[in-house]
């Protein structure tokens, strides 16, 4: 669920009262807290300079748009319904590309660091959605998500599927109330995507708008890339995902503080020397994937599996609870924030890699495909783009004989990060077209 990206390397329904994104309550969800800032603009010269030595352009193609990128920070709520904030961006076609522009929401992949925001043009997510949708004629909102970057909440509720949702909703309204305010034109079209992370958030909200405000927010369609949507089975899996130190404590620690029954004692579930400060390490304000290892703050040092850094950090009967008892507190709080047994309304594609790692689609795009197909959604389709990634970059990693060798580290590293986003991006933007 790493952000690395590139060829290279809500809940409840809230009164029509508050759902506006401006007026006079700058506590009214979605409402802007700040006037948008343009943080830079790009041409559409300069985005073709970036992507054609990234090796993007191949699937991008050549940008249409300028791009101009807008800091947002806006009003949303906790997992209480509490009154907070949260920042993000919202990318504007510009140049010869005149609107009204659909509307793509998106949610990023896991982040680690806590200052981060994609109103950053050098971010590569942010590169990434200006080159696949926004110098192609889309605007673009992406929520930095709670306790991120300018957001005053307290922690990040990683993987819940309620908070990911409303911060998602907000981010939509924010944009439109910076549109309104910069003479942008929106068509009233809404599209929503995410990848990792984001796949789980763009899910979440795609069936929060549907189910709760449907005639506020018109979606027309969905693509959830590489979102681990079943969680529960996730846990019972005896293998280790790549990522396992991060991902793993991120959300036992997270759903601890929204649930607060996952665990009695830090100790029950947190080996020594991790217990120690776990619970506050995640996002964190200096550490990222690298040095979160290299500093020994979390295991996963050269050569180490998934599995001993996994048991390396958990308490063994803590993990075993989780697999086999289906009472597990920490199971219970993973079926919460499954995301099986809806219905889409809309177009919906799903996209994955067979050999991900991190985000098996064994476990979670084909589960939800088959959960959407057993009850008669044809309008749910599902794409693996492992070929793709084994053309451009060989098959090599994906049964080596030599699992401890320097090519599969590289392969089995890069996959989910680096390898599978653009290919499910391009194909996310294919059905996009379809219903612009």
């Amino acid at each position: 669920m790493m952000r690395r990206h590139g060829l290279t390397a809500v809940a409840a329904a809230c009164l029509l009262a508050a759902c506006g994104g401006g007026g006079s309550d700058d506590n009214a969800r979605g409402a802007l807290k700040e006037t948008p800032q343009t943080v830079a603009t790009l041409t559409a010269a300069q985005l073709d300079t970036s992507t054609a030595a990234s090796g993007l352009q191949a699937l991008s193609g050549k940008a249409r748009c300028d791009v101009r990128v807008v800091a947002l920070n806006y009003a949303t709520v906790g997992v209480a319904g509490e009154a907070t904030n949260a920042s993000g961006v919202m990318l504007v076609p510009g140049g010869t590309c005149t609107g009204p522009f659909p509307l793509v929401a998106y949610a990023k992949g896991t982040d680690v660091q806590k200052p981060r925001t994609l109103a950053n043009p050098a971010d590569s997510e942010t590169g990434l959605l200006m080159a696949m949708y926004a110098a192609q004629g889309y605007a673009v909102v992406a929520t930095d998500y709670l306790g991120f970057a300018k957001s005053g909440y307290s922690y990040h509720p990683y993987l819940h599927a309620d908070s990911e949702a409303t911060s998602i909703i907000d981010a939509i309204r924010a944009a439109r109330g910076a549109a309104s305010m910069q003479g942008i034109g929106l068509s009233g079209k809404v599209m929503l995507t995410g990848y990792s992370q984001g796949g789980h958030a763009s899910m979440a909200a795609h069936r929060a708008i549907e189910r709760d405000v449907p005639s506020e927010i018109n979606v027309v369609a969905g693509a959830h890339l590489a979102g681990p949507y079943n969680l529960s089975a996730s846990l019972r899996i005896p293998t280790a995902i790549a990522g396992v130190q991060f991902f793993v404590p991120y959300l036992v620690t997270a759903w601890q503080k929204i649930y607060g029954n996952v665990y009695t004692n830090v100790t029950q579930a947190f080996k020594l020397p991790y217990s120690n400060y776990i619970e506050n390490l995640l996002p964190n304000p200096t550490l990222t994937y690298t040095t979160l290892v290299t500093s020994g703050t979390l295991p996963g040092a050269a050569g180490e599996t998934p599995n001993q850094a996994r048991d390396a950090i958990f308490q063994s009967a803590f993990l075993t609870d989780a697999q086999t008892n289906l009472n597990s507190p920490l199971y219970l709080a993973a079926k919460k924030n499954d995301l099986l047994g809806w219905s889409p309304r809309a177009r919906t594609l799903l996209c994955g890699g067979a050999g991900d790692p991190t985000v098996p689609p064994a476990v979670h795009m084909n589960v939800a495909q088959a959960d959407f197909t057993a009850r008669g959604l044809s309008n749910v389709t599902s794409v693996d783009v492992d070929p793709f990634v084994q053309a451009t970059y060989g098959p090599g990693g994906r049964a080596p004989t030599d699992p401890a060798s320097a090519a599969f580290a590289t392969y089995y590293g890069n996959y989910h990060g680096t390898y599978e986003p653009p290919f499910c991006h391009a194909q996310a933007r294919a059905v996009f077209e379809t219903v612009k």
